[in-house]
């Protein structure tokens, strides 16, 4: 399987939001028989452009956290500074994304703490290992009105319509 077609956008689009659906309803759903639709499937999994199957848990429900956004902007631009910072960020498991990105910063993270104090000894953490960070700056959430369980295939690529 080479490049992607018109179906094989489809069956990514519908396992965004039925990730549980059986093989029988997701041929229904984009029109294919089932024989078919596995064998893409199985091609889309195998070629990577499926990562993972999983649940979306709700935090809310668990109890009380705190989400931060975090700008770090380090000291030096050599690539042993990034994959410095890179290799201590990894091994923190409350930072839960991490992006490279343009601007007035170099990376964007997101992270997911007990308590301030949590995200404080995190932050500390970080800067007692990471000796390459030059400021950082933090932003509380306090709603997430918007949430996506996906991405928006069909308007990025055009592919999907009904």
């Amino acid at each position: 399987m080479g490049k992607l077609d018109r179906l094989d956008f489809k069956i990514l689009s519908y396992l965004q939001k039925n990730g549980r659906a059986t093989n029988v309803r997701l041929a229904d759903a984009i029109g294919l028989s089932a024989s078919p639709c596995l064998s893409r499937l199985k091609n889309l999994e195998e070629l990577g452009y499926i990562k993972s199957y999983g649940a979306r848990v709700d935090l809310d429900r668990l109890g009380d956290y705190l989400m931060v956004f975090t700008e770090v902007t380090l000291t030096d631009h050599r690539i042993a500074d990034f994959e410095r910072f890179l290799n201590c960020v990894r091994k923190i498991p409350e930072v839960v994304e991490c992006h490279h990105v343009s601007g007035g910063y170099d990376y964007l993270l997101k992270i997911i703490t007990r308590s301030v104090s949590h995200y404080q000894r995190i932050i500390e953490v970080l800067l007692e290992k990471d000796s390459v960070i030059e400021k950082y700056f933090s932003y509380i959430v306090l709603d997430s009105p918007i949430v996506r369980d996906g991405y928006p295939i069909d308007q990025i690529f055009g592919c999907v319509s009904d």
